[in-house]
Parts: structure tokens; C-alpha cells; sequence
């Protein structure tokens, strides 16, 4: 295929959605076109919470079909981002059960197993990762037997390559999430691996952004249509986030916000010292071998899930119009408010976040707040308090000035998130693209085949010119930051 004016597919899962979307590169500029989109709901069993992965793959490949249909013939890649730390075990290639959810319960008893074997400060030497109650070695510690029955670990993103491709890779930016990978080498720390039970030749080669996996096999070339190359991307979704900030000055802030409010700098190598282990930070890989220094903060799952706890029977619409109209009467309210500690893990699991939102005030001797929209004033002032702290941290930390916070996905369409952190934080923030994962996704595809520029700069050039981004400029800083 001459793949001058091609289009390259996007499949884009995020922890409560996935979609398949068309891009094409023409005029320095990225085109896009939304072809699919469907729910990614977890089952429970009676082991615990899992992802629905087949589910899952079967929207892939219905996404993929109608791609092609709406594009015959001119699909020269496919491209896949998740979730990060999430995995399938595999014997022989076979699935050996569906994949856990990282929410589920099991992980406390995996970090008291690891902590038998390695302190925290040892694994943040080695590996540098933000200690996360779901980091995939807490998760490892508790398959027990299960572990030494499979050949192959396999992270969802490859885990899904694999079966379009039958090629089994871990691409760098999400395997340096495992807590198996060195963060001072970016190659797997086999070492590690074995003290923790973890049998060195179950991962799989590594490879970075923009290799080629090869095509389609015949049963998915089959359903989709033809045999279209799937090239592995920056497969961590924050990874791919980050690579389409539309950054033009070099001391910029960046936060990712969906599910998740990932907040940090883009360095030229990681920090591993005792100080950014306590701040909680992580150094995870991302394009061009650059290091994502961030701090994971709870985000806007705090919102999507008191939507979903007070209107349990609504559709996706109906919450995102009832979301529009509560901003609205939130932005009316003061903002002088008691911030919550949005980090606090009673906030991680599903349920009823409104009231644990109340109990912690009522336990830390504080107002709660009075009906939902000064719930959600709260919620929106305690993730902005955060999001702006974890910046003057991690610029700290870094010894980096910092001039302007970017803020790309669904987070930068909430303007009342957005200028509570410009207030917050005193900086100038720049918000969009909120398709920036799936725009990173398409570009990197597009620089593997030749389609645009060599280096982040002519791909975050692209960015720029593709996508609407609004300023948000503060007022004077706020108590409480």
C-alpha cells in the first residue's frame, strides 16, 4: 500500500469505555472520525472483579470492521492503548482466565506478600513506581500456583495485540508500570522477578512504541476484512496522553485527567530519590525514551462514580446532562471549601462515594457538604487542591521550573476543574486536546509509517494545530493549596 494520505485506527480503552477511531494526517494537521464506541463494564464472580476482555475484543473487532468499511482499503495500521498494570496469563497461548480488574480486593494481601520479601525503598530504587496498592507485582503475589501453571504474562494491551496478531511483546511504556522493569535500565529486572516468585521467562520481549507486530492473523483479517499491520503504540493510554501535550514551551506541566488524574513532568531520566519515594511519585517510560514523572491522583472517577451511585438506572446521557447541570449550580457556590483528601483509598473502590465523602469530613471534624451540588463544588476544589500540589512537587522533586500546567482528556472540557487549578496553582493552564490519547496513538502510528516528522516536537506540533485549546489564567491564589 502507498500509505501517502492512508488513515490509521485507534483503539482507545479506557477503564469505563473503549472506542475505534479514524485518523488521517493531511496539511500537518490530524483529522479524526469517532467509528466506534462501546461500554467496558467489569463482571463480578464469586473469585472477584474482572474485566470483560472478550467482550472487549469482540467491540475491537466490530470497531475495526466498520473502520474499514468506512474506509476501504485505506487503513494502513492499527493501534491499541489501555489501562495500565492489568494482565492475562497464558499457557501455551491459551487465556488462562479472565483477567482481574485492579479494583478488586485481592491487592492488600499482595503488598503484605511483597513486603515480606523487598521493603518499599528497595522496590523504588529498582523500579521506581509511586507505591499503588494494584501495581502488577502486588497483584503477581496473590496467583499463588496459578502463576507457575502459565508460560506467558501479558499485559491487556499485548494481551490484545496477540490475539489479532498471535505475536507475543510488552511495549516499554507499559511494562515499566509492572514494577518488574528496571527503572535504570528500562530491560526486565529478572533478578527482582525471581525473588518475588515470578518466573523470569514468562515476560516477554520487550519493544517500543512504533514497532510493527506484523498483520492480522486469518481468523481476525477474516472478520475485519483484510490482513491491516498493527503497529504496537505507546500502549500505556497516559503514555500516548502525554505524547500528544501540545507543549511548546519546555517548562510545562502536564495532567492527563479521565478516570485517573495523572500530574507530573516529562524528563530526560528518572528520580529515584528517598524524598520523590515518600511524595509518592512514579517514573514510568514514554515515547522517545523520555521518563513520565507523575503522581497519580484519584480523579474524575470521583465524580463519574457519584453519578452512578445517585442515578444507578440512568444512561451515559442522562449522567452527563445531570453532570452539565450540577457544574452549573456548583459554580455558583463558594469556593472557600474544606478540601478532602482525594487520595484517601477509602475513595478507590466502587460504591458509594458521596457518602464516605461525607464520613470522612464528619471524621476529620469538618462540615460536610449539603446536597450534591456543593458535593460536587467539593470534589472539584479537593482534585484541583491535589492536582496543583502534586505540580509544585513534582517540580521540586525534579528541580524544574514549571510555567504552564497543560491539561488534556475528558478533564480539560470542565472548565470549572480547570480554573479552580489555574487559581490554585497560580499558573496559566492550557486546556486540550481531550482526545489526546487516541490523537497520540494515531501519530505514532503515523510517524512509524513515514507520515509525519522524526521527534515529540513535530508530533506535538501537529497537536497544536489540530485541536482547540482554551487558557484559563488565575486569580489570586486561594487558602487551602
Amino acid at each position: 500500500m502507498n500509505v501517502r494520505g492512508a488513515a490509521v485506527a485507534a483503539v482507545d480503552l479506557g477503564a469505563t469505555s473503549g472506542r475505534v477511531i479514524l485518523g488521517r494526517v493531511e496539511d500537518e494537521r490530524l483529522h479524526t472520525k469517532h467509528i466506534a464506541r462501546f461500554a467496558n463494564d467489569p463482571v463480578r464472580t464469586r473469585e472477584g472483579l474482572h474485566w470483560n476482555l472478550l467482550g472487549l475484543y469482540r467491540e475491537i473487532l466490530r470497531g475495526l470492521t466498520a473502520a474499514e468499511r468506512e474506509a476501504p482499503g485505506e487503513i494502513a495500521s492499527i493501534g491499541i492503548d489501555s489501562w495500565a498494570v492489568d494482565y492475562g496469563l497464558l499457557r501455551g497461548g491459551r487465556l488462562l482466565g479472565l483477567p482481574r480488574h485492579y479494583r478488586d480486593e485481592r491487592n492488600e494481601a499482595g503488598v503484605a506478600a511483597v513486603r515480606e520479601i523487598i521493603s518499599d525503598a528497595e522496590q523504588y530504587e529498582r523500579n521506581g513506581l509511586q507505591h499503588l496498592v494494584f501495581n502488577t507485582v502486588f497483584q503477581l503475589a496473590t496467583e499463588g500456583d496459578f502463576l507457575g501453571l502459565s508460560d506467558r504474562l501479558l499485559l491487556i494491551p499485548d494481551l490484545l495485540g496477540y490475539w489479532l496478531t498471535g505475536v507475543e511483546a510488552a511495549e516499554r511504556t507499559n511494562a515499566s508500570t509492572t514494577g518488574l522493569l528496571s527503572a535504570s535500565t528500562a530491560e526486565w529486572d529478572a533478578e527482582l522477578a525471581a525473588r518475588l516468585g515470578v518466573p523470569p521467562a514468562v515476560l516477554p520481549r520487550l519493544i517500543d512504541p512504533g514497532t510493527a507486530l506484523g498483520p492480522l492473523a486469518p481468523e481476525a483479517a477474516q472478520t475485519v476484512g483484510r490482513a491491516v499491520d498493527v503497529v504496537a503504540v505507546a500502549s500505556h493510554d497516559t503514555a500516548s496522553a502525554v505524547a500528544a501535550v501540545p507543549a511548546t514551551d519546555p517548562d510545562f506541566a502536564y495532567i492527563s485527567c479521565g478516570t485517573w488524574g495523572l500530574v507530573g513532568l516529562e524528563l530526560d531520566a528518572p528520580v529515584l530519590t528517598e524524598e520523590a519515594r515518600r511524595e509518592r511519585f512514579t517514573n514510568e517510560l514514554g515515547v522517545d525514551g523520555r521518563t513520565r514523572f507523575l503522581h497519580n491522583v484519584m480523579g474524575l472517577w470521583l465524580l463519574s462514580e457519584s453519578l452512578r451511585h445517585w442515578e444507578p438506572a440512568a444512561t451515559d446521557a442522562q449522567r452527563s446532562s445531570l453532570l452539565g447541570e450540577l457544574l452549573a449550580e456548583a459554580a455558583r457556590l463558594p469556593s472557600d471549601v474544606p478540601l478532602f483528601d482525594v487520595d484517601d483509598p477509602v475513595f478507590l473502590p466502587t460504591g458509594d462515594i458521596p457518602g464516605r465523602i461525607r464520613d470522612w469530613y464528619r471524621e476529620h471534624g469538618e462540615r460536610e457538604p449539603s446536597g450534591r451540588a456543593e458535593t460536587v463544588r467539593r470534589i472539584i476544589e479537593s482534585l484541583a487542591g491535589a492536582l496543583a500540589a502534586s505540580v509544585r512537587t513534582a517540580a521540586g522533586l525534579a528541580g524544574r521550573d514549571v510555567s504552564v500546567i497543560h491539561i488534556v482528556g475528558g478533564g480539560s472540557q470542565n472548565a470549572l476543574l480547570c480554573q479552580a487549578i489555574a487559581d490554585r496553582s497560580g499558573l496559566r493552564v492550557l486546556a486540550g486536546p481531550t482526545e489526546a490519547t487516541a490523537m497520540g496513538n494515531m501519530l505514532i502510528q503515523a510517524r512509524a509509517l513515514g507520515l509525519i516528522a522524526p521527534g515529540l516536537d513535530a508530533l506535538r506540533g501537529i497537536v497544536a494545530r489540530s485541536a482547540p485549546i482554551i487558557e484559563y489564567s488565575p486569580a489570586a491564589p486561594r487558602v487551602g493549596l
